[in-house]
């Protein structure tokens, strides 16, 4: 379960880190006031780094109690 929950987290957080996406969905969700505040290297990069250790341990996890 963690290792989808961070996957999921990461491909999302890199999609709006990397590509336009972020605004486009804030619009569409009548949400556009809050680009300003979201729409930040400073608040996505950490939020792709906790998702990418999430599904780091969910793997870890997972390898461990396979053995």
């Amino acid at each position: 379960m963690m290792t989808w929950v961070g996957g999921i987290g990461a491909g999302f957080a890199a999609l709006c880190c990397f590509t336009g996406l972020l605004p486009f969905l804030l619009m569409a969700l009548g949400l556009g006031s809050l680009i300003d505040i979201v729409y930040r290297d400073s608040l996505l990069f950490p939020v792709l780094g906790i998702s990418l250790i999430i599904m780091g341990a969910g793997l870890w996890l997972t390898k461990s109690k396979s053995n």
